[in-house]
């Protein structure tokens, strides 16, 4: 597998995920243009639900490599909520933020603090009509936590060319107005130990779950206005008036009357 911030990855513990999970299926020696080689005997690899297992966790090997940064704000949170408040009015103790560049111009940011985890989403909209889409799609995340079937749900927010303030201190972000910035707030209920596995599949899916829905919204909208201007076509075509000229008159042999 290769992956452009594998290097971020590793320094915010991808390679213990990987020996975790795949252990002696790792390589020692990682295959050329590659950052990471799994290595499997076939006369050793095990049977039944062992082996539907084992097919199911290299089907994850990206989003186990991708969980590290999440995993380790987890952790973070946990060690940051045991520490005291200060009493003289100093801000409270942050995690590190972790940067990872996982795609040409957008990242995610991840950061942990003693009541929450923070995530923002960089994302550039390539067209005019991609921004507009997901600036409604995206108010619709956040309009939608105020129903009180969803008020346990993470808080959702989004600014468009403007960083949230987490991360408006880091140098090289774009300020553009194709640039979109979307901010989950994580808090413990949201990745106890019964749930973390689940938000970090989730969560990591949000940046190809937008784009879907917006390229799905377009194709919509096209088909609509297809089937439209074919009714408006057929509109037009019943309104044609007839011709009202003398009609061709013929005799019982085929010859025509003409007037002189």
């Amino acid at each position: 597998m290769s992956l452009r911030c594998w290097e971020e990855l590793v320094q915010y513990g991808a390679l213990d995920i990987m020996h975790r999970e795949y252990g002696p299926y790792v390589a020692p020696a990682v295959e050329p243009g590659y950052n990471i080689t799994l290595q499997f005997d076939t006369s050793s690899i095990p049977a039944g639900e062992e082996r539907t297992a084992l097919i199911y966790s290299i089907a994850l090997l990206k989003r186990n490599a991708l969980a590290a940064p999440f995993e380790k704000a987890f952790a973070d949170q946990k060690a940051l909520e045991s520490v005291p408040v200060p009493t003289d009015g100093s801000p409270a103790p942050q995690g590190d933020l972790m940067e990872i560049h996982y795609r040409d111009e957008e990242a995610i940011y991840v950061r942990a603090s003693p009541d929450r985890v923070t995530v923002v989403f960089s994302t550039v909209f390539k067209e005019e009509t991609d921004r507009i889409f997901g600036k409604v799609f995206l108010q619709e995340f956040v309009d939608a936590r105020k129903t009180a079937a969803l008020q346990n749900a993470p808080q959702v927010l989004y600014t468009n060319r403007d960083p949230p303030l987490e991360i408006r201190h880091l140098r090289g972000l774009k300020n553009s107005e194709d640039v979109g910035y979307v901010t989950f707030v994580l808090f413990p209920r949201h990745f106890s130990p019964t749930t973390k596995e689940d938000t970090i599949s989730r969560i990591q899916l949000f940046r190809d779950y937008l784009h879907y829905h917006i390229k799905c919204s377009k194709a919509y909208m096209h088909s609509r206005m297809r089937h439209r201007v074919s009714e408006f076509l057929k509109i037009l075509n019943r309104a044609k008036q007839e011709s009202t000229g003398e009609k061709e008159r013929k005799t019982v042999t085929g010859r025509t009357f003409t007037t002189r």
